[in-house]
């Protein structure tokens, strides 16, 4: 038995022996195999790479994620750029090969001196762009005679392009070259053609829309000499950016508030071309490069309208247009902006470079006078009932506040002194109401508030109080002051998109939503309840269609004739200087007839249809004159262009309106 347990261990031994020899060679082979690849197979290679200097990581560029409007239209994306460099130690003489160059393309003498001092500067192997951003059949040219222009290549890049330039600008922002306070240590914000986004949405989602930088090896000798490149990654592209903007309502909205009162002509017309010859030198440069020229109402050519308009749903915040007048062309800062294209800007006194619909801040006139309403409302204070009598002033102390209407509107309930805009009603409400409820019911509404929308530069406005004027002013509260308030002027700001947000929670049934303008938001649920009485809001709505569809209703001539789509609103017309009591009494000067600085501004915010709430708009017109005939007409146009475009669909907006039946906490 003995024996036989012997020959089982010896077996087993002998077994396991050849198990771990078999690994042992196996492993030495692959070794082996290994050590074989890399010093005979990639012995070239390695040797190589094992040369100082010989070998350069080059970072690549990834391709910038795309912004889309709501329908997946491009508002900005990438394009070729073809651009054309000459390597000097190729050509025998540069200046003859640029004069030759210049046969075959466009290139301004500017240029060519440029390349003369860079050719001097760098080294001779180095190339040295000429031009670049030219089109297809230019580059075609050049490619055709490259035998004959020694020393010129041909390479092509990537540029940012932006489709709709000036009517989308302030939305999508634009993207310009690293300034060096804007360099991280991140190696990719060094390369030469490499853009970062400076406003806008390109600013916002600058990062992800990056994307990450590929790389690859380059050969280079103990100069700098690139002798080859190696394959590499192209690293990932950049994240696109989905909109809740139409873009075909961005254009309408854009195009009809430049417009304003006036009608466009071709620049061929013989009646533009006198009225342009006629033009100050001021308004002969804002209209040079547009291929029509505004008309106004006696025929003189003027300046394009400046100002905002916000378009929003209701019910979600989603923003379907946001509109800031003038705009510029964000093309140019991508392909480099002149000296005199900047200066341009700067000088402008339209201020192109402002957002005015997230960052112009304006009175918001008579358009607060039903957040003042309210606040008396809800505080017992006042009833849809109360009247009040107008004489066209009322006396507090040695101050006389003036209506509108110089002879007064008479008796006037709450819903007739919002149709007819009656100041001294407002006046009288505002006193028995105060500044601080004034204050927190307008706070309620999104008024002098950060909305949080996803671009760059928002104001806040201003709400006065009793504390912000004694920190800010150092004196105290005047009973004066609120009656100011009480008619939306004195201290209180606003922005369109602040007015539209206040729009959509009056008709949403005090809702409250926040504007947005990035699609990925979704569906909206659990939006806050403001706990307003619905009754109340009831008031307040019914007095804004009263506005436009009531027989003395400020902007009853902007109505809008849709069948089952009427318009509720509100006009505003405001100051932007004191009137004496010498011009009151010598007549105060027409609008039309002051300087452009010096008119009132235009404002209007409604929402629509009245019977189902869906939009809410949000117009300004700088210095446009009169609510109820500039800024009116321009909302009603753009609410019938939504009607035709029906951007959010046909669903059942009044089973979504979710108003409030009576007063919650």
């Amino acid at each position: 038995m003995n024996r036989s347990a012997d020959h089982d261990n010896h077996r087993m031994v002998t077994r396991r022996t050849l198990l771990l020899g078999g690994g042992q060679l196996m492993l030495f082979g692959a070794l082996a195999s290994r050590l074989y690849y890399l010093q005979v197979i990639e012995a070239d290679k390695y040797q190589l790479l094992s040369e100082d200097n010989q070998f350069n990581l080059e970072l690549l560029p990834p391709i910038r994620g795309r912004i889309l409007d709501r329908h997946g239209m491009p508002l900005a994306d990438n394009q070729d750029n073809f651009r054309v460099e000459i390597v000097s130690e190729q050509t025998g003489n540069v200046m003859t090969t640029l004069n030759k160059l210049q046969s075959i393309i466009d290139i301004p003498e500017h240029e060519i001196r440029r390349v003369l001092r860079d050719v001097k500067r760098k080294r001779s192997f180095v190339p040295v762009t000429v031009i670049e951003n030219l089109g297809r059949e230019e580059i075609s040219r050049v490619a055709a005679n490259t035998p004959y222009l020694p020393g010129i290549k041909i390479e092509v890049g990537r540029s940012r392009r932006y489709s709709f330039g000036t009517e989308a600008v302030h939305v999508t922002g634009y993207v310009a070259a690293v300034s060096e306070s804007e360099l991280t240590g991140d190696p990719i914000l060094e390369l030469p053609d490499f853009r970062i986004g400076k406003s806008g949405i390109e600013k916002t989602y600058d990062l992800p829309m990056r994307g990450n930088a590929g790389q690859r090896q380059v050969e280079v000798n103990a100069l700098g000499r690139i002798i080859r490149k190696m394959p590499g990654n192209q690293g990932e592209p950049g994240a696109d950016i989905t909109l809740t903007i139409d873009m075909r309502l961005q254009k309408f909205a854009h195009n009809r508030l430049e417009r304003g009162e006036g009608r466009w002509l071709s620049r061929d017309n013989r009646q533009a071309q006198e009225a342009l010859e006629k033009a100050s030198p001021s308004i002969r440069n804002q209209l040079q490069n547009r291929p029509k020229i505004l008309i106004n109402q006696k025929g003189q050519a003027v300046a394009p309208e400046s100002g905002g308009v916000v378009v929003m749903d209701i019910h979600t915040g989603a923003v379907l247009s946001l509109v800031s007048a003038p705009g510029f062309d964000p093309n140019k800062f991508s392909n480099g902006l002149s000296a005199n294209d900047w200066e341009g800007l700067l000088s402008n006194p339209r201020t192109p470079l402002n957002n005015k619909s997230i960052a112009g801040q304006y009175s918001p006139g008579s358009t607060f006078k039903m957040i003042v309403c309210l606040a008396a409302m809800e505080a017992g204070l006042a009833t849809a009932n109360t009247r009040i009598s107008c004489t066209g002033h009322v006396d507090v102390g040695d101050t006389r506040f003036h209506c509108w209407h110089r002879i007064g509107h008479g008796e006037l309930d709450m819903i007739g002194a919002i149709e007819q805009s009656c100041d001294v009603y407002l006046y009288e409400i505002a006193k028995k109401v105060g500044i601080d409820r004034i204050n927190a019911m307008a706070h309620r509404f999104g008024l002098g508030e950060i909305s949080g929308i996803d671009l760059s530069g928002e104001r806040r406005g201003l709400i006065p109080s009793r504390e912000w004027k004694l920190a800010t002013l150092g004196t105290r509260w005047q009973v004066g002051e609120t009656m100011n308030t009480g008619i939306g002027q004195g201290f209180v700001l606003a922005t369109p998109l602040q007015l539209a947000t206040m729009t959509a929670r009056l008709a949403n049934g005090g809702l409250a939503i926040n504007p947005h303008i990035i699609a990925a938001h979704g569906v909206i649920n659990d939006i806050p309840n403001m706990g307003l009485n619905a009754a109340n809001l009831a008031v307040i709505r019914k007095s804004m269609r009263a506005v436009t569809m009531g027989a003395r209703g400020t902007a009853r001539k902007a109505a809008l004739k849709i069948p089952d789509w009427e318009m509720a609103g509100k006009t505003g017309t405001v100051q932007v200087r004191r009137i004496s009591l010498a011009e009151r009494k010598a007549g105060i000067t027409k609008n039309a007839d002051r300087r452009w600085r010096d008119r009132d501004h235009a404002l209007f915010v409604a929402f629509a249809p009245y019977d189902a709430p869906r939009y809410a708009i949000a117009v300004v017109v700088e210095h446009g004159g009169s609510g109820s005939s500039v800024a009116a007409p321009i909302a009603r146009d753009v609410i019938a262009e939504l009607h035709r475009l029906n951007p959010l669909g046909n669903r059942d907006q009044a089973g979504r309106a979710g108003l409030p039946t009576g007063r919650k906490g």
